[in-house]
């Protein structure tokens, strides 16, 4: 069964609806440059804190520095740090030394073919790669904006470590994605949220329900 992943959680309320709804990780954004949904380190972690037993924690983040990062990981406890921006990796085996019980996954966005040979460079460093649509006015992820599953698939079929597909899914196309991708997981966040950012928790509920086949 493919995993399910709600993203740009900022609230209690969010995260309890997700985890009810049947989500398998939460994302929360901490330090990511042009995230919308920001929240400090010290509110992911009391969010994270209250998370029901088999909701995994994942922290969003753009820092690429070791240090910072392992800083953000304890801080939060989280159980993942999902990587966007800059980190080597070098840098990826250095937070993994310290914290061997964090997770750490690697985005690769999706802009052309030297996706899978850049995806290729973290095989043996990050515990999962994230495959995003390229960045747009400032914005790291939450596009709204799908890309070319097509390279996707051929990451799957090239990698040895679990693939998270993310970049403009919702309801309506996940199963299309996964069928065409079939990937270990898939990420949604603008496709599930209201204006404000919030969580349209009866639209998380239907992408949980159609991303696991139920």
């Amino acid at each position: 069964m493919v995993l399910a992943k709600i993203c740009g959680i900022k609230s209690v309320h969010d995260a309890q609806g997700a985890a009810v709804a049947g989500a398998d990780f939460l994302g929360f954004h901490v330090d990511l440059h042009g995230g919308r949904s920001l929240l400090s380190a010290d509110d992911a972690a009391k969010i994270i804190a209250g998370l029901p037993q088999g909701v995994t924690s994942v922290v969003v983040t753009s820092v690429a520095e070791p240090t910072r990062l392992i800083e953000l990981a304890r801080t939060t406890g989280a159980n993942i740090l999902q990587l966007y921006g800059d980190a080597t990796p070098e840098t990826i085996l250095k937070v993994k030394a310290a914290l061997p019980a964090v997770q750490i996954w690697k985005v690769i966005n999706i802009s052309g073919s030297e996706a899978l040979q850049k995806a290729q460079t973290y095989e043996n460093a990050a515990d999962a790669l994230a495959l995003d649509s390229a960045p747009k006015a400032g914005r790291r992820g939450g596009t709204g904006e799908t890309h070319d599953w097509g390279v996707s698939k051929k990451i799957v079929s090239s990698v040895a470590i679990p693939v998270v597909l993310a970049g403009g899914l919702n309801a309506e196309n996940v199963a299309e994605a996964i069928q065409t991708v079939r990937p270990y997981a898939v990420d949604v966040n603008s496709g599930v949220s209201n204006p404000d950012a919030s969580k349209d928790l009866a639209k998380v509920e239907i992408f949980v329900a159609r991303a696991k086949n139920l």
